[in-house]
């Protein structure tokens, strides 16, 4: 008799797709079992970065490369005069594994190397694909590896914190992260935004745009060399440095990680790396992406599995970052990458367009990150909402331990491009808020950066538009920007109080950023001007964006503490013509007016029982609200005949927050 999964038995919706899913694991259980081998963990079993690459030993350094359909591999750099020669000429075994053995005075710190690759019908320049360390040439452009090799090798002094069990993310570009229209430094993020981040009280930031990258406007999606933390910021050891002080803030430190697709270019990317298109990546058509304009990984081959996985390991072990957000899980778990699809039922899932390979993939890279770091936190950034993403792996899932509710910005801006907000239903804001499959948990958000990009606007650029530029000063009054500085606070605060596992902001985000992101290219005469944050505009107290500021801080201290985010939402009165919705979760109590003109004294909520108090209110003229609510009042819930009431002033377009006391 077959077991039946968990995820099967606990929906019976899945049940006419048990057998498909039984062989999803079971391929998946396979492959795991495949690359183990005679190991007790997949994570003893992969440890290519400790194999391949360049690594020095007591007396030698020793450097090696798979290419299997390779003739012949020099290593060339400014130690030999970028020429080749048979001293550093590479040997091939048997396993298409290429390898190199040289002196320990042969090579120097901050040395520069490239590989020439010669194939049977032609060579190239390429960088290695295992290479730790590349650096661009700021008059050439042009990439190298480099050698890294440090006297006294940074040493990590704090511990890792504790996996936070609702995590609050703060999503960050360490390069567009000063106020100058530059590349910020690693060092420059830990000294001057880092500060800021702790003392918001976000427990987790999320690092984008890490992995070495040729373009820097593709805000690092379009990775060249995997294993080298980009050098636009700085050394490894000046990121080693700012995950270790985060570590020291009691923060996880967690980054995009990119395994969905890898950039096209050949000489700094792997494409045509040995000269076939397909040694990472499936040949002909289906190796290319249609979207992206980028090469999709053969996820079948185990070479391929073996660097990925790998790939994992390194920047757990290396670099002691505390878990990953996977990039373009969609893309990767189909064949046709999701694109133009609607997912309206289970059978758009379970079928021939469903790349088992890739989902065995994941399966196989969460088990072995949890391995390595059982306090690691790995996020799937998946859109198509594919059953058990976000489930454990002995549940039936793939293993993730949250998902990005990714319908939650849609549904903000769809409501407020589309709906008047006299107009919105506050059932519709509660149910989108709250609708997920109850095996997983999701990170919430009202936007991440791809409403920040050029191209998109903002919640706040929505809401208020041109007038941020005339009218943001707190001796002003405007009518566009009261509206939009109302709903900011009350969109956030209903998203995080409704958030069903954690949440995320984008940098600047928290306290309305008013510019949008773009960065240099021909479009606009390669300017950094919009790709930096203002921070100045949130330091002002004469700006309304202090006064945002000054709100986020408020509303993630209150939730932080409160641990209620692992309580059920219970919801109380979802009045649609007043336009008030209130639920209750843990002891607190969440209130939300989003008449735009109407308040409501006297108003009377059942099911609650004791004394409340006011803990956050955004109407409080530090949060750049009109001050009608006296918050020294302690609210009691009163009996009126049979019913127990509890009687509150509710002013329009606000929200409260109390405790029961």
């Amino acid at each position: 008799m077959s077991v039946v999964l968990p995820i099967v038995a606990n929906d019976p919706y899945l049940k006419p797709y048990a057998s498909f899913i039984q062989n999803v694991i079971k391929y998946g259980d396979a492959l795991v079992q495949r690359l183990q081998g005679n190991s007790t963990l997949l994570s003893e079993a992969v440890n290519g970065y400790l194999y391949y690459g360049l690594h020095r030993s007591t007396d030698k350094w020793v450097l090696r490369e798979w290419a299997p359909n390779a003739t012949a591999i020099w290593m060339v750099g400014d130690f030999n005069g970028w020429q080749k020669s048979d001293e550093y000429k590479l040997s091939k075994n048997s396993s298409g594994d290429w390898e190199l053995s040289l002196p320990s005075a042969s090579l120097k710190h901050e040395n520069l190397y490239k590989l020439i690759i010669a194939w049977p019908d032609g060579e190239g320049e390429r960088i290695p694909a295992w290479a730790t360390r590349v650096v661009q040439d700021a008059n050439t452009l042009l990439f190298s590896a480099q050698v890294w090799a440090p006297s006294k090798p940074y040493v990590f002094k704090n511990k890792t914190p504790q996996k936070p069990i609702n995590p609050l993310i703060y999503e960050a570009h360490i390069g567009m992260s000063s106020e100058e229209g530059k590349v910020a430094t690693y060092d420059e993020f830990r000294i001057m935004v880092l500060p800021r981040i702790a003392d918001l009280g976000y427990n987790v930031i999320q690092l984008m745009a890490i992995q070495e990258h040729p373009y820097y406007g593709s805000f690092g999606y379009h990775v060249s060399s995997f294993f080298a933390a980009t050098s636009r910021f700085g050394t490894p050891d000046e990121l080693k440095r700012l995950i270790d002080d985060a570590h020291g803030l009691g923060i996880s430190v967690i980054m995009d990680i990119v395994h969905s697709h890898a950039v096209k270019n050949e000489v700094e990317g792997l494409g045509k790396y040995d000269g076939t298109e397909y040694q990472f990546f499936h040949g002909g058509e289906r190796g290319q992406h249609p979207a992206w304009d980028s090469l999709c990984f053969n996820y079948e081959k185990p070479e391929v599995l073996h660097f990925l996985l790998s790939n994992c390991k390194y920047w757990l072990a290396e670099y002691c970052f505390d878990g990953f957000r996977f990039d373009g899980v969609t893309s990767m778990i189909y064949l046709d990458h999701g694109l133009g699809r609607d997912f309206m039922g289970y059978a758009d899932y379970y079928n021939q367009n469903l790349d088992i390979h890739a989902l065995a993939y994941l399966r196989a890279a969460n088990l072995l990150i949890h391995q390595v770091n059982p306090n690691a936190i790995t996020i799937a950034e998946e859109m198509s909402g594919y059953p058990g993403m976000a489930s454990a792996i002995d549940y039936g899932g793939v293993g993730f331990d949250f998902r990005l509710a990714m319908g939650v910005p849609d549904f903000w801006i769809k409501t407020i491009k589309e709906i008047p907000d006299e107009n919105w239903s506050v059932g519709d804001i509660f149910y989108q808020l709250t609708n997920k499959r109850a095996d997983e948990k999701v990170i919430s958000y009202v936007e991440s950066h791809d409403q920040a990009l050029v191209g998109d606007k903002t919640v706040i650029f929505r809401l208020i538009d041109a007038e941020m530029y005339y009218n943001m000063r707190t001796d002003q009054s405007n009518l566009v920007v009261d509206r939009g500085i109302a709903l900011h606070k009350m969109l956030r605060l209903i998203t995080l109080a409704c958030a069903q596992g954690g949440y995320l902001n984008f940098m600047g985000n928290e306290f309305g950023h008013p510019e949008w992101i773009d960065f240099p290219r021909l479009g606009n005469n390669w300017s950094y001007h919009y790709a930096r944050r203002q921070w100045s505009l949130a330091d002002n107290p004469e700006l309304r964006y202090h006064q945002l500021l000054n709100f986020d801080k408020k509303m993630v201290d209150v939730i932080k503490n409160s641990g209620i985010l692992e309580n059920d939402c219970n919801p109380l009165v979802r009045n649609q013509p007043d336009q008030i919705l209130i639920f209750k979760r843990g002891d607190l109590l969440f209130v939300f007016n989003f008449n735009a003109t109407v308040s409501f004294e006297n108003y009377g909520i059942q099911g609650l029982k004791g004394n409340w108090k006011i803990v956050l209110n955004s109407d409080n003229l530090q949060f750049g609200g009109f001050g009608r609510i006296d918050e020294s009042v302690d609210y009691q819930v009163q009996t009126v005949g049979r019913i127990d009431l509890l009687r509150l002033y509710i002013p329009s377009r606000t929200a409260m927050v109390f405790q029961h006391k």
